[in-house]
């Protein structure tokens, strides 16, 4: 009764569920438990999964009414993702759903439908749909199973929820984590499946191997569903053929497309497209839209160009132009070894040609920030190289471009709060307070650019102050600040979202 009368009681607002979904655990918090239990955290994500989504109203068999595509992959399933919701939003009369992760200022941004985030109204409502009746029915699958999921189950729930509340007619369901154990991967029978590039990442969950992370991944390949994947220059993809014979899911490599325009920006992107092409390809040939007369035959069909020209992916080699403070930022969340490399060429490809950035002007400014444990010296180094190749000039030479660099940590603001939507408990409080990241980075910065003036290269403990460096910047010499400011913000995906909302950037996270 007191339970009941304490959700009578309740206040349902945004701000309220926010608070209430950052109470659950991490996602890195996650990782490190099913680390230290040698895997065995794993064996029960599903069958937690099924009990949650039992708690909250549904089957497994309900989530095929949401015509899923579902999508794994190590680098580019967030863009793959993005370019097959767009093809599909172009050609089917309905909504359609789209669940990414993480997300930039706003955790509804997770969850859309035809581009835009959930409202924050609707949000709270199927937030609290949700909370409410997991509250209600208290009792663990195990004894290790907490009466709510951990975050990212959470939101995979919400998602669930709300696109069968709101009838979408298709979903991309970007995975989380890997594939098998991904909460996620509760879905019977996706309309098409795919898996972008592989590479080395969380292998403390995944494994050590491009081949162990290729069998996790390829978990989310279902019986009688096309399975696709992109050419795997890394490895690993004869273990994604092989578990798909073994499933009985038709499988395919997916072919090179022409050079077409692109919305979202990287040499890289082509890549990723293709895989996108198949995916929606597969998806129309099963459902074709009520009196469709499409023509799917040709490599990139035609009605396909419109779409992949103008899909957008916030914070992934993304411009955003602010002429009123003479400042232009690259925004790229690249994380990797790879990524990187790829925001490099990125990078220095749109200065070159003039297509980013006004006067054709390369990056003068840098804010960086990587997680904890990653090699500062190989990230900074992988960006600056493969920027100086683009660019074509020397390494050396490439860093007497920038005026200034910032490392900075993940923190929103210069109090040390974090704005609600962007609280993270996996931020190491010892690090933290001793900018032990940070510092790394910045000592890497100098050891690749011997002679760069230490005091252009800042360790600062939040956005905000990075930021207000930038802000505070006078490029023009003269005391005018004439000068224009082209900021490369990169590194992670989390200080592309704090710069944005700390540089009122807001406006540049619609997809529609």
């Amino acid at each position: 009764m007191f339970a009941s009368l304490a959700r009578m009681a309740r206040s349902r607002t945004y701000s309220d569920a926010i608070a209430l979904l950052n109470t659950c655990q991490s996602n890195a918090a996650t990782i490190e438990a099913i680390r230290k239990s040698g895997g065995r955290l794993n064996d029960w994500a599903i069958p937690e999964m099924h009990d949650y989504l039992r708690k909250i109203g549904y089957a497994p068999a309900d989530l095929d009414r949401l015509h899923v595509v579902h999508i794994t992959g190590t680098k580019g399933k967030g863009s793959t993702s993005a370019f097959t919701e767009r093809i599909l939003r172009k050609h089917l009369p309905g909504n359609v759903g789209l669940y990414t992760s993480p997300h930039l200022c706003a955790v509804r941004e997770r969850i859309r439908v035809n581009g835009e985030p959930l409202s924050e109204e609707l949000f709270a409502k199927f937030f609290f749909e949700v909370w409410e009746r997991l509250e209600a029915d208290p009792k663990p699958l195990a004894p290790h199973t907490p009466v709510f999921p951990i975050y990212f189950r959470l939101l995979t729930l919400l998602a669930f929820h709300a696109f069968l509340s709101l009838g979408v007619d298709a979903t991309v369901l970007e995975v989380g984590i890997g594939g098998t154990y991904d909460s996620t991967n509760i879905v019977p029978r996706p309309v098409a499946t795919g898996v972008s590039a592989l590479g080395l990442d969380h292998v403390a969950v995944l494994g050590n191997t491009i081949d162990e992370i290729a069998r996790n991944k390829a978990g989310i390949y279902k019986a009688g569903v096309p399975a696709f994947s992109v050419e795997q220059s890394n490895g690993g993809g004869g273990v994604l053929e092989a578990y798909a014979r073994e499933v009985g899911a038709p499988f395919a490599y997916v072919p090179a497309i022409p050079d077409v325009p692109l919305g979202i920006r990287g040499v890289h992107q082509r890549t990723n497209a293709a895989l996108a092409v198949a995916l929606a390809r597969s998806f129309l040939v099963a459902r074709p839209p009520p009196g469709s007369t499409l023509d799917l035959a040709a490599p990139v069909p035609a009605s396909f160009l419109e779409p992949l020209a103008s899909t957008k992916w916030p914070g992934r080699c993304q411009t955003v132009v602010r002429p009123e403070s003479k400042t232009t930022w690259l925004l790229d969340g690249a994380h990797t070894v790879e990524s990187l490399t790829a925001c490099g060429e990125w990078a220095y490809d749109a200065a070159s040609s003039g297509a980013a950035t006004p006067a054709s002007s390369r990056p003068n400014v840098l804010i960086f920030n990587c997680s904890g444990g990653r090699a500062a010296e190989s990230l900074l180094g992988s960006l600056l190289d493969a920027g100086a190749r683009t660019a074509g000039v020397s390494r050396a030479e490439l860093g007497k471009t920038f005026d200034t660099v910032v490392f900075c940590t993940n923190v929103t603001y210069t109090d040390g709060a974090f704005k609600g939507d962007l609280t993270s408990a996996a931020i190491d409080p010892a690090d933290l307070a001793a900018l032990a990241t940070q510092n790394a980075l910045r000592d890497a910065w100098l050891a690749l650019n011997p002679g760069f003036d230490p005091l252009k290269v800042h360790a600062v403990p939040s956005i905000q102050h990075a930021v207000d460096i930038v802000t505070a910047l006078d490029l023009g010499g003269n005391g005018s600040g004439d000068g224009e400011k082209v900021v490369l913000v990169a590194g992670s995906l989390h200080l592309v979202g704090g710069v944005m909302e700390v540089a009122q950037l807001q406006d540049a996270l619609g997809m529609a």
